[in-house]
């Protein structure tokens, strides 16, 4: 009986082995796209893991696994997690080659520094990123800083040598514990500091020539002529389609793009690279195909094709070689290198090999917003065309009525849509806590828009001012302002915009691996990925939402009302603050309140006094909220009445609360807190940083 039992484990499990290369023969085409998700899953592991000995650990687990998987004869698998172990090493590499200095906390300096490069925001505020200049030395050893200059300051050019006096403080950390992370991003942009210029900012030395300015030169000059010859929101679009610099462009105008799915495009990737290099390439050829000679001995598509890439790549050092247009670009030439040698021109492959070469030099490129929505949609809308739908709906049919195939065209452009906007809107719920919900409407419209009249409009507008011609930048604002038009209306709609409280982590995992799951297979196995789509969905929705929220300096605090709403401690709260609470409880910035205005609190030009019921318990929270001491009399008492006691300053022995001190001692260690009552859970930044080297806490 034992025998019969053991034969029959052996036979399922010979069965289960014969299945599993079964279906690896089937999907032996599709394993090469899992490379660089293992590559990425090992990247998102060492930012996850908060402590080097987790980190180290997981680094040893990997190794243990590929060892393991090889002798057990499971190559694709040990394969995978020799990449797993190659992303841990991969980030660990770039944090240790990218080390430098950063502030150890605010100062008062006079800085005397080189302009690396000049950012006009709106309302006449730059942003300027500084570099030591000759005989200089930026504060606390710094490599660079980035300095923000209100209002009426003297126009910078990027390499100009300035003088001025200001408030440097470390690049600001997670404003929510586990949200987007300031600091994290400056310091891998090589930002020691932040500050804002007290006064005059004085110029000591024009710009010197050289090579290594000449291109934020060039970038300055066209954003000037742009918004120049197309003053308002229209011209701080255009000069954002060229240069790639978004902070000229009015937060109305941002967030109505955002809110109607069309962000995208404020963002130099795909479409923007597409048309340089299409619309290059088809000229080129053009114009070399009127020289017969040059015809009959040279092909001609090839030249049109590489001139076209030179422009892509002249267009991303332009727009200052960001992520999206990186990747981008790289796809493009590996497209143009395909048709060169008659292969297919965009496919799964083509975007595996564009990730992992981003992935191999920045991966902390991984955790952005743009790398993630960018790669997202195009996986999605390729994934579509590769299956057998997509393959209908594009199929060449010979003497088709003009209305099927109009029919199908149209039908093609929706399934793209539906599907690029099903895979950018957990991504855009995880990191903005919002998505719009008329998207897929707005970009029928606006990409093919975008393609065929704004991009050349504004190409030709371009092209005019260097043949001395001015009178076609009327002819692209205007376009330009109609794509504006098409964003306010469809933010406008009723119900255009869905909100979530902060999504967690493991939710956005399962949805992330699910969506893969979906698209690099083929097989029936591919169906499978549904169930962690469906688990994305049940965790996101049943996440808790924090209670309280203490930012990093003890200075605000604000309480989650019954409805949903913020209310902050205090009647002036900065709007970046206000934003990033809101998101992480869900709920509308526009709606917070002050504490003052309750009936639940009692505030003062001293303190903030609130009373809190949840799951049938009252809480008290007091916070400070003013300048002057209160006397120990006074405050004592109400230390020892009050469940949790915030404060900016650094609290006596004597103020005992009955659970929670975090006074500007505890919160210097902390960083930013995060209260969850109901379970009588805290969340810490400083938890959620680990030993970062750019931990300013």
């Amino acid at each position: 009986m034992v025998s019969r039992r053991i034969e029959e484990k052996q036979t399922a499990g010979q069965a289960l082995i014969a299945g599993w290369h079964r279906w690896l023969d089937a999907e032996r085409a599709h394993l090469p796209l899992w490379l660089p998700v293992a590559l990425a899953a090992g990247i998102a592991l060492w930012f996850v893991l908060p402590w080097a000995p987790w980190r180290q650990a997981a680094a040893c687990a990997a190794a243990a696994l590929a060892i393991g998987f090889l002798l057990a004869g499971l190559r694709p698998l040990a394969w995978m997690a020799l990449l797993l172990l190659a992303g841990l090493g991969v980030a660990e590499l770039r944090v240790a080659l990218n080390h430098h200095p950063v502030l150890a906390g605010r100062v008062f300096a006079t800085v005397t520094a080189r302009v690396e490069s000049a950012e006009p925001l709106a309302f006449g505020d730059q942003r300027l990123v500084l570099v030591p200049a000759a005989g200089h030395s930026l504060p606390g050893g710094t490599q660079r800083l980035r300095m923000r200059l209100r209002g009426d300051q003297p126009q910078i050019a990027a390499g100009a040598i300035i003088t001025a006096r200001a408030l440097l403080s470390p690049p600001s950390g997670m404003a929510v514990p586990g949200g987007y992370d300031l600091a994290g991003r400056a310091w891998f942009d090589g930002i020691g500091g932040t500050g804002v210029a007290l006064g005059q900012v004085a110029i000591v030395a024009a710009p010197a020539p050289g090579p290594s300015l000449w291109l934020a030169g060039v970038r300055s000059r066209l954003q000037v002529l742009i918004t120049s010859r197309m003053p308002g929101e229209a011209g701080a679009v255009a000069a954002a389609f060229v240069t790639g610099w978004q902070g000229a462009i009015p937060p109305a105008t941002a967030q109505a793009m955002r809110d109607a799915g069309l962000a995208h495009l404020l963002s130099i990737s795909g479409l923007h690279i597409a048309v340089v290099v299409g619309s290059v390439a088809l000229m080129m050829r053009w114009l070399l195909g009127l020289w017969p000679w040059l015809v009959l001995r040279v092909p001609v598509p090839t030249l049109a094709l590489a001139a076209g890439a030179l422009a892509g790549l002249a267009y991303t050092l332009l727009a200052g070689a960001q992520v999206p247009t990186v990747r981008a670009v790289i796809a493009a030439c590996i497209v143009v290198v395909g048709m060169m040698l008659g292969r297919q021109a965009l496919s799964l492959r083509l975007l595996a090999a564009a990730a992992f070469a981003i992935l191999v030099v920045r991966p902390e490129a991984l955790l952005g917003a743009s790398f993630q929505m960018s790669f997202a949609a195009v996986i999605g809308i390729v994934a579509l065309y590769e299956s057998r739908l997509g393959k209908w709906l594009t199929a060449v049919r010979e003497d088709e009525p003009w209305w099927q195939w109009l029919a199908r065209a149209a039908a093609s452009l929706l399934a793209s849509g539906l599907v690029a906007e099903l895979a950018l809107s957990g991504i855009g719920l995880y990191h903005f806590g919002r998505s719009g919900l008329y998207g897929i409407a707005a970009n029928l419209i606006a990409i093919p828009y975008t393609s065929f009249v704004v991009m050349p409009a504004l190409m030709l507008a371009m092209l005019a001012e260097v043949l001395g011609l001015g009178w076609l930048w009327p002819l692209a604002g205007w376009a330009m302002q109609q794509l504006i038009a098409l964003a306010d209306l469809t933010a406008s709609l009723p119900g255009a915009v869905i909100t979530s409280a902060a999504i967690p982590g493991p939710a956005f995992v399962l949805g992330a691996a699910g969506g893969l799951w979906l698209a690099l297979w083929r097989s029936r196995a591919r169906w499978w990925g549904l169930a962690p789509l469906a688990g994305a969905v049940l965790v996101g929705w049943a996440a808790a939402v924090p209670d309280v929220l203490i930012s990093s300096d003890g200075r605000h605090l604000a309480l989650r009302l019954s409805d949903g709403r913020l209310a902050h401690s205090r009647e002036r709260v900065g709007d970046f603050l206000i934003d990033n609470w809101a998101e992480a409880v869900g709920s509308d910035p526009a709606s917070a309140v002050w504490l003052g205005t309750l009936p639940l609190a009692r505030c003062s030009a001293e303190s903030c006094v609130a009373d809190v019921e949840r799951d049938g318990r009252r809480w008290r929270v007091l916070a400070t909220t003013g300048r002057s001491l209160i006397p120990r009399d006074r405050f004592a008492p109400a230390c020892a009445a009050a469940d949790i006691v915030v404060s900016d300053r650094r609290l006596p022995d004597w103020c005992r609360p009955r659970w929670l001190k975090l006074d500007a001692a505890a919160l210097a260690q902390t960083g930013a807190v995060a209260i969850w009552l109901d379970v009588q859970h805290v969340a810490t930044a400083a938890d959620a940083t680990g030993d970062r080297p750019w931990q300013p806490h």
